[in-house]
């Protein structure tokens, strides 16, 4: 199987960095829909999934744009990872200066901000459960410049962009599958 497909060898490897839950949930939501994705295109799902699973790894250690990803892709290389999989983790931060020269680079960049940006939303709702999210209100609270602001805007939109997905199905792409992980979510 190897390291790249062995969630479990990377679920360790998340949690013996990240020990925020905040953080461990984004995580399993990038990896969610990230994971959606590949069986979508039938592509690699445990390779994509883990590459998602470990994208912010380093982040609570090493927060700064000078550190993350760079110290992450340090610590895989160490750990025997191969070069795709840290080249396409690397390639999600835009000041990386690693290309999104892949499907599942693009991916993981079109579902980073929209994950975290839908569970921002669903905190909202009066449920706070993902099943009451819906597409209008994620572009309505995307128009809320107040709201997440941390989450940007243009990742989201040219995101969808960058994987030939129309905006509204990218969001309601990732909603149905956060919809199937809600539990482990928080969702």
């Amino acid at each position: 199987m190897g390291i790249t497909r062995n969630r479990e060898y990377c679920l360790t490897l998340l949690q013996e960095y990240t020990k925020s839950d905040s953080l461990l949930k984004h995580a399993f939501a990038v990896e969610t829909c990230v994971r959606a994705y590949a069986e979508k295109l039938n592509e690699d799902v445990d390779y994509w999934g883990n590459v998602a699973l470990l994208h912010d790894f380093d982040y609570e250690k090493y927060p700064t744009a000078e550190e993350h990803p760079f110290k992450g892709a340090e610590i895989l290389r160490e750990k025997g990872f191969d070069d795709e999989f840290i080249s396409s983790i690397l390639s999600h931060a835009d000041y990386s200066g690693v290309p999104r020269d892949t499907i599942l680079k693009k991916v993981l960049f079109a579902c980073d901000e929209l994950a975290g940006f839908i569970t921002a939303v669903t905190y909202v709702r009066p449920s706070k459960s993902v099943d009451e999210v819906e597409v209008s209100s994620v572009k309505k609270k995307m128009k809320d410049k107040a709201f997440a602001k941390a989450v940007s805007r243009d990742d989201i939109i040219n995101g969808a962009a960058g994987i030939n997905v129309q905006l509204d199905e990218h969001i309601q792409f990732c909603i149905n599958a956060m919809r199937t992980n809600k539990e482990i979510l928080g969702l």
